[in-house]
């Protein structure tokens, strides 16, 4: 197990870079917003999910949007659904205690080295515990250090600083384009974000444009069925 877990961290090591840069960001954002170190630590170490914290620490002011916040980070994280389905083969037999350990430190990086080691036939769930503790460790420095240099920058619009989050997520977006079949849920997730922050107070909007937007697929694959189980009265006659 122990050289399966060095494996896995030594595997993720050339990715650690980018995860500590991107952590360095959110930790002057962190600074930004009044979190303590302490509080962005726990943050780390409970959530471990870069783009769900960078939208904890958006909607971080006092009094905190508790539910919001929650349910905000739930969307999110709906792709570890796919994610951990993916992983049943490599979980296969193992207890549901060993199952949720490991599965906490399980984030994109190491999801995708440890799916690739595994089509090779060189993955455990050693190497995607170990490449998770290399990830969770890096992201904790680059966020500590972001942190500190955020504390120190009494002005971040000087140095483009507020306008990281929109620069993240513009990134993360462009990453996550598919093709013509995400503009109807993508478009659908906009408006009713913007409909949502012109009419609801707080950060409602977060939630009903990630909503939306996740369940337009559905519902347009429902309507699809629908339309193709029913009959077509041109189709008899022409028979």
């Amino acid at each position: 197990m122990i050289e399966e877990m060095r494996k896995g961290a030594a595997a993720n090591l050339p990715v650690g870079a980018s995860v500590a840069a991107y952590g360095s960001v959110l930790g002057m954002l962190a600074a930004q917003k009044g979190l303590t170190w302490l509080q962005l630590l726990a943050m780390n170490l409970s959530v471990f999910a870069g783009s769900a914290q960078f939208v904890m620490v958006e909607m971080w002011a006092p009094p905190l949007p508790v539910v919001e916040m929650t349910l905000a980070v739930l969307i999110i994280n709906m792709r570890y659904l796919l994610i951990g389905a993916s992983l049943n083969p490599l979980f296969r037999g193992k207890s549901l205690a060993h199952k949720a350990a490991i599965m906490h430190l399980v984030a994109d990086e190491n999801w995708a080295v440890t799916m690739a080691a595994y089509r090779s036939g060189g993955a455990t769930t050693g190497f995607l515990l170990g490449g998770g503790l290399c990830l969770c460790s890096v992201w904790s420095m680059g966020t500590l250090l972001g942190h500190q240099l955020g504390a120190l920058v009494s002005q971040p619009e000087r140095f483009a600083l507020d306008f990281a989050f929109v620069a993240v997520f513009t990134a993360l977006t462009v990453s996550m384009w598919r093709g013509k079949s995400d503009i109807v849920p993508w478009i659908t997730a906009a408006v009713l974000a913007v409909v949502a922050e012109r009419w609801l107070p707080g950060k409602w909007y977060i939630v009903i444009g990630g909503i939306g937007g996740a369940l337009t697929p559905a519902l347009q694959t429902v309507f699809q069925s629908r339309n193709r189980s029913q009959p077509n009265p041109g189709r008899e006659t022409n028979r």
